[in-house]
This record gives structure tokens, sequence and C-alpha cells, in this order.
């Protein structure tokens, strides 16, 4: 028989919630929604209060008073490290005397990637949990709640309680049956395969080869390595680097079968690496740094490495992260990401959903103009 749903209790630690209970109502098809993700971004320090992601988890509960329901979120003191900018709203609510943060945010911090964000499978459970989230919005007078990358079904199950719909887009590459690179190039105009081809080869006649590292491969040494790399990256792209060195050492640690580096070999040493998470039938590009600048190197190690991993173990997609139309040419193609967003003062939901309608459109005339661009002798 279906328990009721009894309370919902908001948590400040992933680790208030046992890994097996978490793991159960996550599942473990994707790397992002895992406790073990959750719990080495907060046990490293990485997503803390201090960093500006205060952890404030809903948990719903049955009758019985066991876990039945999840939904991971933060209290936000910016809107760093989210990738669907609101800090034009955050202007505008300030700019009317509002104090914009903290807010609410339903995510995997840093993380640009879809994942289930209701942790449960009973509509009644499901719908508890976002009405949850907004209660709190309103019952501490924050401004905003907001859920991002979300699975069509989360994307619904917010839209029926009235929160606003958010359409980005992203680059993922589909595997249409390729059992290896090379049979991916055959699907190209001729123009990109031999672009591809050129690139490829001048990437890897600069270095002496790449390392594919998972598990125990997976040392101190090589994140050490690593770490460098990333740091310079984060430090050019964000001002500094979201990720404690030790958020590295947890998920080897804790989900390091899920985890593929590949690290570029120049000279006996590391130049440069590209981090990688799998899921059951996507692998999901990261972070990626170098020590040098190594024409092509980028390309080859977050997105061609990505694909033959893909094609080697017949996986059906690859995510490379947020924006970047020039992976167009590199066989990526552009497809919708959703978020959902709840704005308690009615006059500023009005004006949000109305820059929301105007975006929409905008977006729909970009995702077709990217479509055109598309290198695919046909479509496949």
């Amino acid at each position: 028989m279906t328990k009721s749903v009894g309370r919902v209790r908001l948590i400040d630690s992933v680790n208030a919630v046992p890994a097996t209970v978490w793991d159960r109502l996550a599942g473990k098809g994707n790397p992002f929604a895992r406790h073990a993700f959750f719990s080495s971004l907060e046990d490293s320090g990485s997503a803390s209060e201090q960093s500006g992601w205060r952890p404030a988890h809903l948990v719903a509960e049955d009758d019985t008073g066991a876990a039945c329901g999840i939904l991971p979120g933060y209290l936000k003191s910016h809107s760093l490290g989210e990738y669907v900018f609101d800090h034009g709203w955050a202007q505008a609510w300030e700019r009317a005397g509002g104090h914009y943060y903290p807010k609410l945010l339903h995510a995997t911090p840093f993380t640009p990637a879809t994942s289930p964000r209701l942790l449960a499978s009973n509509p009644a459970v499901r719908q508890r949990l976002v009405e949850a989230s907004a209660a709190v919005v309103q019952h501490n007078g924050f401004s905003t709640a907001h859920a991002t990358f979300l699975t069509a079904d989360d994307a619904d199950s917010f839209a029926k309680e009235g929160w606003l719909e958010r359409h980005g887009v992203q680059f993922h590459w589909f595997n249409h049956g390729f059992r290896n690179f090379d049979e991916f190039l055959g699907s190209l105009s001729s123009r990109k395969r031999k672009m591809l081809r050129h690139e490829r080869a001048q990437a890897l006649a600069a270095i002496d080869g790449i390392d594919l590292l998972s598990g125990r491969e997976l040392t101190e040494a090589v994140w050490d390595a690593f770490w460098s790399f990333y740091q310079d990256t984060g430090a050019r792209k964000w001002g500094q680097p979201y990720l404690t060195r030790r958020f590295f050492s947890l998920i080897s640690e804790r989900m390091g079968e899920q985890v593929i580096l590949a690290m570029a070999r120049k000279n006996g040493r590391y130049v440069a690496g590209a981090l990688n998470f799998l899921g059951d039938d996507c692998i999901f590009g990261r972070y990626w740094g170098a020590s040098e600048h190594i024409p092509f190197l980028h390309f080859e190690l977050c997105y061609h490495q990505a694909i033959d991993i893909a094609c080697e173990r017949g996986l059906v997609r690859v995510e490379a992260g947020a924006q970047g139309p020039h992976k167009l040419a590199r066989g990526y193609q552009p497809v919708e990401v959703r978020s959902a967003h709840f704005i308690a003062n009615h006059q500023f939901r009005d004006a949000v959903a109305e820059f929301l309608r105007h975006e929409k459109s905008a977006i729909d005339v970009e995702a077709q103009y990217l479509a055109q661009s598309l290198p695919f002798r046909q479509t496949v």
C-alpha cells in the first residue's frame, strides 16, 4: 500500500540523509544526482555557507518518517557558478529597493548538466517538494527560488505549480550507432571531415600521448597536476576556481569509477587535462586546463576524446558543458535546456515573465539558425 506524504524537512547537509537512502531515490544513472557528488562538494568546502552555497535540501517523509523524496537545494548569496544567468533580475530587484539574496537554488553546484532534481517517483511527493520550496521562499521573505538544468519530467512538475519556465541552448553530441570516430567522421561533409582530421593530427603530433585514467589510476599526483591546470583556467574564466583541491580527492575516493580523466603527456610530464563523468548512457565533460598552449589540444581532450569514449562504450550522447557554438563544427548539436523560477512578488513575476517570453522567441530563432550550421552530410 502506498504510504501518504507526511512532513517536508529542510536539512543543512547532504550527510543528514544516508547515502543508501539518497541514492535509492536518485538512482545511479546520473553522476550529478548521487550522494557521493553532493557530499564531495559539501565536505570539501566547495559548496558551503562560506563560498555562498549554504546547503538547504528539502526531504519529504512518509507517514512512518522514512524519506520518500528529496529536492537538493542551496541558499545562495550570489549568482556565481550557476550557468543560468539572473544577474539582471538581481540588479532590477536591488534597484527597486529589495534584497535579491539570499535566494533558493535547486541545482548541482557548478554543474551545467541536466540531471534529476525531484528525487521521487510518486507524483504527490514531487508536488509537495515543489510546494515546500515556494513555502520556504514565502516564509523567509526570500526573493526567488530557481531550479536549473531540469529533466523534462521535472520541468513539467515545476510548471504545473506555476513556476516560470526558462529556456536555453547547449551543445550535445549524439551517437547514431557509431562504433568509432571514423564512422562519425563519415557522417560529416567532406570539408568538415578534413578539418577535424587535421586538427586531431596536429594536436596529437604535438604531445607524446593521452592517458585515460579512472578508479585507482587517479592518484594524488595525477590530481595535483590536474589541479594546477584547473586553477589556471578557473582564474582566467571566473576570477577564482569554484572547487577546492580536496573535492577532487573525494570524488576519486567516493566515485572514481564514474570519472575519466584525459591527461596529455609531453616530455615526461602532464601538460593538460580534461575531467569527465560517466552516466548510464552519457559522458559529461566538465573541467579542462593546460600548462601551455598547444593548438587544437582543447578540442582533442574535451570533445574528440569524449566522442571516442562514447563510441567505445556505446553511450548515446556527450554533454560537453555550457555554451560554445564552436562545438557545432565538431558535430555537437544545439539542444534545449530548461529551468524553472518561482518569484513571490507578483509585479516582479509579471516583469520577468514578459522578459522570458521575449527571450524564448530569440532563443528559438537562434536554435533554428544554429541547426542550419550543422556539419553533417545529411540528417543523421
